[in-house]
């Protein structure tokens, strides 16, 4: 039979202290460890009852046979903010101890939850608290997206003027990838949109007996505006959250760290290669959905009001100037680099969670959406200006 013996608790507890000006300087002595609790218990509430001096207080360890943590925190709760460490001739263990011991109280501490409010003072404080919050993460997105995309302008600028640093198997693999698998789906959504916008159309102009502009409306339409949005909107949905899910999962897996250790620069590697693709491929895309949307539009216009292929096409040539493809596929490059500054952006802030990736990819689409919806509506007001 094994028996155990608690280890000796060496003396009791004790301090004095003495008073020098507006110092305060205390001598410990004894043991000031975890087996003497009444005895701390006891000093804790005798100091506190007789304790008036608000000066800085100096620990004296001289005479101190052990020190724990929770001697420590009797301490620290006894003088809090008036210990003035550095001055006090304590041992580098000792000094880390309290170092220790004040980490862990502030940490532990709870911050003072706000007072419950109720009715309109409680409703318009949550208003105005969310209102700021909202506007200064805005504010710190756009900050942070602009310094990653100068770090990816940079960067693209670099690799421009040393060709042999491009990775050519990356950018056709992502062209193929956020590209070309992608044509099915634009095909099939521009064709509804401008079936779509020749039905609207055909109904509403039948009306006035102007049925013919129908091929105005839908081939200016799907030029100008339709073929191109629509694109970066399914690419922003598709690609856009690939690409961050992509990056998202590779630093989850300490990929990128690993690159980097390696010497490989990441936005050359991941960044770059997809920056390229869909610059290159979104233009493509939106031509092919200008031509769908158009071939919708042409078959409603036939099977509406017998408006014929041959004739479709030639009223279109006649009044539909080609300036508005190149005023809609002027769009298409810049509507391929926010999908590569956003999906990419967001998945270099994948944090090591499975929530973080999900959460991340959720704010890729959205950010994508909105930027390209907002950078329509700029070009449009720069058009209009310049009478195009």
């Amino acid at each position: 039979m094994t028996t155990r013996t608690a280890p000796s608790s060496g003396p009791p507890p004790s301090l004095h202290i003495t008073e020098s000006g507006s110092d305060v300087h205390v001598a410990l002595h004894g043991s000031w460890t975890i087996w003497h609790l009444q005895e701390l218990a006891a000093i804790k509430a005798g100091l506190n009852e007789t304790a008036s001096s608000t000066g800085r207080v100096m620990l004296h360890p001289e005479g101190l046979s052990a020190l724990d943590p929770s001697g420590t925190a009797v301490l620290i709760d006894l003088f809090g903010a008036r210990l003035d460490l550095p001055a006090s001739p304590l041992s580098q263990g000792q000094r880390h101890l309290f170092d220790a011991v004040q980490v862990a109280a502030k940490a532990s501490a709870k911050p003072k939850s706000p007072p419950v409010q109720s009715g309109a003072l409680a409703v318009g404080r949550r208003l105005v608290v969310g209102l700021g919050n909202t506007s200064m993460h805005f504010w710190e997105e756009c900050v942070d997206s602009v310094r990653f995309l100068g770090l990816m302008l940079i960067t693209l600028f670099r690799v421009l003027i040393r060709p042999r640093r491009l990775r050519w198997n990356a950018i056709f693999h992502h062209m193929e990838e956020a590209g070309i698998d992608a044509i099915p789906l634009v095909v099939v959504l521009s064709f509804f949109i401008g079936m779509v916008l020749a039905f609207m159309s055909a109904r509403l102009l039948g009306q006035f007996g102007a049925s013919l502009l129908t091929v105005d409306l839908v081939s200016i339409a799907m030029l100008r505006e339709f073929g191109v949005v629509m694109t970066a909107i399914i690419l922003a949905g598709r690609s856009n959250s690939a690409f961050t899910a992509q990056i998202g999962a590779m630093r989850m897996q300490r990929e990128v760290d690993a690159m980097q250790v390696m010497g490989v620069d990441p936005f050359e590697a991941l960044v770059i290669p997809r920056l390229i693709a869909t610059m290159v491929m979104v233009p493509l895309l939106s031509v092919v959905a200008m031509a769908s949307g158009i071939v919708g539009g042409m078959l409603v216009a036939w099977n509406a009001f017998d408006l014929s292929p041959i004739l479709f096409f030639a009223r279109m040539q006649e009044v539909v100037p080609v300036s508005n493809f190149w005023v809609g596929i002027a769009k298409a490059p810049v509507f391929g680099l926010v999908m590569a500054l956003v999906g990419c952006r967001q998945g270099m802030l994948v944090g090591g969670t499975v929530a973080s990736l999900g959460q991340r990819t959720t704010s890729s689409v959205v950010q994508a959406i909105f930027l390209v919806i907002v950078i329509d509506a700029l070009f449009a007001i720069l058009y209009l200006e310049m009478d195009v």
